[in-house]
C-alpha cells in the first residue's frame, strides 16, 4: 500500500509503527455553524481511508477532535447572549447527524478541546522548561519557532524567507514576540471570554497545542497517519510537528495526509460570493449519499469542483449501483435453482476480478476515482450475466461482492425496503390494473398523480419499482 507523504512530497509503503494497528489523527471542524460541503471531503475522504484499512485486517485507532473554543464558537454566543459551551454543544450534535447521514463512521474517540486543558498546561509547561517557549509581559506563552530547527519541513517553507517575504503568511507578530514567527500556545482571557486558571495566567489555549496534546493522549508520541485539509499544512500542521517533536523528543506522525480543496462552480467557496453550501443544505435536494458518491469520484488530493451537473451524475452513478443491487435482490427471490453451475463458477472468477482492481486502485494511495470505475465494471457484467435462470449461489456472490466494494467506500447500496403509505400502494395497483385492461390514459394519469407525491415509477423486466423523488 502507497501513501503519498506532503513530509516526502512522494509516494512512500505503508508501513506501521506496529504491525496490524494504524494509529490515525484527523483534524476535525472549529463547532461554531453546521458543517459546510468543505468540512465534508476531509470528513468523507479519511473516513474511506480508514473503511479500507480495516477491510485489510489492520485495527484502526481512529482520533478526530471538536475544536470547542475559538473566537467565531465565543462571537456567536454572544451575538446569541448564551454561554460558548451552549454554543459548541449544539454544533456538535448538528455535526454528529450530518456525519452520520453521510455515513461517517463515528471517530474510536471524539476529543474537545475544553476537556483536554490539563494536557496542554502540561505540554507548554514542558516546552518553557526546555527552552522551546517563553512567556511574554502579559502572561502569553509563545512558542520560539527557531528553537526548532526543522520548522518547515513539511510545508517546505524557508524561515528567513517567511520572515522577510510574505507576511500574510505569519502568524500575528505582536511587539512581545522575541521573533515574529513565534506563535500562541496560551493567550490571556478577554473580557466575557471563557477561560482556566495557568501558572501564567488566566486564559485560553492557542489552536495549535489543542491537536498536539489529543494526538498524544489518545494514540501517544508518535502516530502513523495525521490528516486533514491542504488549508491545514501551514501554519497548523507546520506548528503542531514543532510542538509536539520539540516536547516529546520523537517523530510526530510518519505519513501526513491532505486532501485538496473543494470549489463551486469552479470558485472557492465563499459566504460573500452566495455559493456557500452546509451539508444540510445539500440534503435538502440529494440523499447524502449522492454527497459522499462525489466526493469520492476525484481523487483526495485533486481539486474537486462543486456543481450542479456534477452532482446529478454522481446521482445517477450513486443509483446505478443501488438499482443493480435491487436487480439482484429481486432475481435471489425468483431463483428456483440452489447449486452453482460449472459456467457460472467460471463467471465468477471474471466477476472477482473487479475487486482485485478495487484493491489495486485503493492501494495506490487511495484512489477512490479508479475504485468506483471498477465497481461500475462489476455491474456491467451483473447485469449482463445475472438473469432468470442463475442459481441463489451465484447471484449471492456476485450481490455479496457488489455490496462489500462499495461498503469499503461507505456507500449504502443495499438499502432496506421502505414501507409505502396504503393510498400509494393501492394507486400503484390501480395502475397495473389500468396497463393490463391497455387503459393506458389512466396509467399515465395515475404515473404523474404518483409523481406529484414524489414517488417515480419504472417499469423494468422485473416488474414495476418505485422509488422517491
Amino acid at each position: 500500500m502507497k501513501i503519498y507523504n506532503t513530509l516526502s512530497k512522494k509516494k512512500e509503503e505503508f508501513v506501521p509503527l506496529e504491525p496490524g494497528k494504524v494509529k490515525m489523527y484527523v483534524c476535525g471542524p472549529t463547532v461554531y455553524n453546521l458543517i459546510h460541503i468543505g468540512n465534508a471531503r476531509p470528513m468523507i475522504v479519511f473516513d474511506t481511508v480508514r473503511r479500507y484499512m480495516e477491510h485489510k485486517g489492520y485495527q484502526v485507532n481512529y482520533v478526530s477532535n471538536f475544536t470547542d473554543v475559538d473566537d467565531k464558537i465565543i462571537k456567536k454566543a454572544n451575538e446569541e447572549g448564551v454561554e460558548s459551551a451552549v454554543i459548541s454543544k449544539r454544533y456538535i450534535a448538528e455535526c454528529k447527524k450530518d456525519m452520520a447521514a453521510m455515513n461517517v463512521k463515528p471517530a474510536t474517540v471524539h476529543p474537545k478541546a475544553t476537556e483536554e486543558i490539563e494536557g496542554m498546561l502540561d505540554m507548554i509547561g514542558m516546552l518553557i522548561e526546555k527552552k522551546h517557549a517563553y512567556v511574554a509581559e502579559d502572561g502569553t506563552v509563545y512558542f520560539r519557532t527557531r528553537s526548532f530547527k526543522e520548522y518547515g519541513k513539511l510545508s517546505h517553507k524557508n524561515l528567513d524567507d517567511l520572515r522577510g517575504g510574505n507576511r500574510s503568511l505569519l502568524v500575528s507578530g505582536e511587539e512581545q514576540k522575541e521573533d515574529s514567527l513565534d506563535f500562541v500556545l496560551w493567550k490571556p482571557k478577554k473580557e466575557g471570554e471563557p477561560y482556566w486558571e495557568s501558572p501564567w495566567c488566566n486564559g485560553r489555549p492557542g489552536w495549535h497545542i489543542e491537536c498536539s496534546v489529543m494526538s498524544k493522549r489518545y494514540l501517544g508520541d508518535e502516530i502513523d497517519i495525521h490528516a486533514g485539509g491542504e488549508d491545514l499544512v501551514f501554519p497548523h500542521h507546520e506548528n503542531e510537528i514543532a510542538q509536539s517533536e520539540a516536547a516529546n523528543g520523537k517523530q510526530f506522525a510518519k505519513y501526513w495526509m491532505h486532501n485538496a480543496f473543494l470549489n463551486i462552480d469552479n470558485r472557492k467557496m465563499s459566504k460573500s460570493l452566495g455559493n456557500f453550501f452546509t451539508v444540510r443544505d445539500i440534503s435538502e435536494k440529494y440523499d447524502l449519499q449522492v454527497l459522499r458518491f462525489f466526493m469520492l469520484s476525484a481523487h483526495y488530493r485533486s481539486p474537486l469542483n462543486f456543481s450542479a451537473e456534477l452532482m446529478e451524475a454522481a446521482k445517477s452513478g450513486y443509483e446505478r449501483i443501488v438499482t443493480s443491487v435491487d436487480n439482484l435482490k429481486y432475481l435471489l427471490g425468483a431463483a428456483s435453482v440452489e447449486e452453482i453451475s460449472v459456467g457460472e463458477e467460471r463467471l465468477l472468477e471474471t466477476a472477482k476480478s473487479f475487486a482485485d482492481k478495487f484493491d489495486e486502485a485503493m492501494e495506490d494511495d487511495f484512489n477512490t476515482a479508479d475504485a468506483l470505475s471498477s465497481i461500475f465494471e462489476l455491474v456491467k457484467f451483473v447485469n449482463t450475466n445475472a438473469g432468470e435462470t442463475s442459481s441463489k449461489a451465484f447471484l449471492r456472490e456476485l450481490k455479496d461482492e457488489l455490496v462489500m466494494l462499495s461498503d469499503i467506500c461507505g456507500l449504502i447500496v443495499d438499502k432496506e425496503e421502505e414501507m409505502l403509505d396504503s393510498d400509494i400502494e393501492q394507486l400503484i395497483e390501480e395502475r397495473q390494473a389500468a396497463r393490463k385492461a391497455k387503459n393506458f390514459a389512466r396509467a399515465d394519469e395515475i404515473r404523474d398523480e404518483l409523481m406529484e407525491k414524489g414517488i417515480i415509477l419504472e417499469d423494468t423486466r422485473e416488474g414495476v419499482k418505485w422509488k422517491r423523488a
